[in-house]
């Protein structure tokens, strides 16, 4: 049985010219772009080679991007660093309601140290208002940080309104768009943005590097003490293969990526339009203004778990929240956030596509879906469908 995978907004396959671009820095070009030597510096050029391609994206400058590790990491520098970095300025932090879990972690942390945090909530779209986020700001407001577009529903926020509030009022605004980047455009100057989250492993690129853009004049304290590497605002190693590969990946992503939305765009319409014909399915997230390759449901009378167990049992993989959050029982604070009862929230499937997606795929979970709706709703601990 010949598997799909319909699970992008978890992690995505790296792509085989990534592969071929990365392969001679693991043991041709191993230099340590901190030494002096012809090996040294034959891996810082292509150090900051990979910075301007992946700064030109986003209209940045190349000294702007700080490589790390992971999203997780470039979210805690940005929310550390910012308000250790600025406490003269004040100690409240906004974020939004559908945060990413290592957002609303690190906002926790902060609140344990004496910070002040304000939670926004959102629509039933899971869409913020700019006009609460003008409203939650305080003198005290030092950081605001809502997420580009949701990885679990796909909704896309109104970043540039924000970033427009946020600029008047001279309070630093970061986002999370670790879904968005490379799927759809980011300008960084036009939408008023000082900190920016993205991560290569969530558009064809290796796991385990990511970045954090840093606007200059943004003062941000860092978190990791060292050797000095990334403008001292990162110490560590660079990982110079990965780092490579991510570069890549941009410029693929960059190449292809209106074509690649259009096609994604009429897959995921197309997918929608069938699986709301189930009775009792709804649709999470923005009808229109959402990512074109997520698709999030709910179901009546579902246990998400175990549509997701009974899809794996055909071949599909897909997820039923947040890769992150998928071996636990508590139902989606995103869904919930959007005005879902526990018992609804529980029954949500997201079928997010990608690069490798065919529509020959598409079309057999559009076939096996209503019957496994079926199966689990006969013996589904929620009730019985009338």
């Amino acid at each position: 049985m010949k598997k799909i995978y319909l699970d992008y907004a978890a992690t995505t396959p790296v792509d085989k010219r990534v592969v071929k671009a990365m392969e001679p820095f693991f043991s041709e070009k191993f230099g340590n772009t901190m030494s002096l030597h012809y090996f040294g510096q034959e891996t810082k050029l292509a150090l900051e080679q990979s910075r301007k391609t992946i700064a030109d994206l986003i209209n940045a400058e190349p000294n702007e991007i700080i490589f790390t590790a992971s999203a997780t990491e470039s979210n805690n520098l940005a929310f550390k660093g910012i308000v250790f970095g600025n406490k003269s300025k004040g100690n409240h932090i906004i974020i939004s309601s559908i945060e990413h879990s290592c957002i609303v972690e690190s906002a926790k942390w902060l609140q344990s140290q004496g910070f002040k945090v304000t939670k926004l909530p959102v629509d039933k779209y899971g869409l913020v208002n700019p006009r609460d986020i003008e409203k939650a700001i305080t003198k005290k407001t030092v950081l605001v940080s809502v997420m580009h577009a949701s990885n679990e529903i796909g909704t896309v926020e109104p970043i540039a309104k924000i970033g427009e509030i946020c600029r008047k009022k001279g309070i630093y605004f970061h986002t999370d768009a670790s879904q968005s980047f490379g799927k759809i455009p980011i300008d960084v100057k036009k939408m008023n943005i000082d900190l920016l989250t993205a991560s290569s492993h969530k558009m064809y690129g290796p796991k385990g590097v990511a970045l954090l853009y840093i606007r200059n004049g943004v003062k941000i304290e860092p978190i990791l003490h060292g050797g000095g590497q990334e403008n001292g605002q990162r110490s560590s190693t660079v990982n110079i293969p990965a780092i490579v590969g991510f570069a890549k990946a941009v410029k693929i992503c960059k190449k292809e990526m209106t074509k690649e939305n259009k096609r994604l765009s009429k897959l995921r319409d197309k997918l929608i339009k069938s699986i709301l014909k189930i009775k009792n399915s709804h649709l999470n997230g923005h009808p229109q203004k959402r990512l074109a390759n997520n698709a999030n449901f709910w179901f009546d009378f579902i246990e998400g778990e175990s549509l997701v167990m009974h899809l794996d049992l055909k071949g599909i993989a897909c997820s039923t929240g947040s890769a992150c959050s998928s071996f636990k029982l508590e139902p989606s604070y995103v869904l919930l956030a959007t005005g879902l009862k526990p018992h609804q929230a529980h029954g949500s499937l997201r079928v997010s596509l990608g690069r490798f997606t065919t529509e020959k795929e598409i079309n057999q979970l559009i076939k096996v879906l209503p019957k496994i709706v079926k199966h689990i709703r006969q013996i589904s601990p929620y009730g019985k469908e009338n």
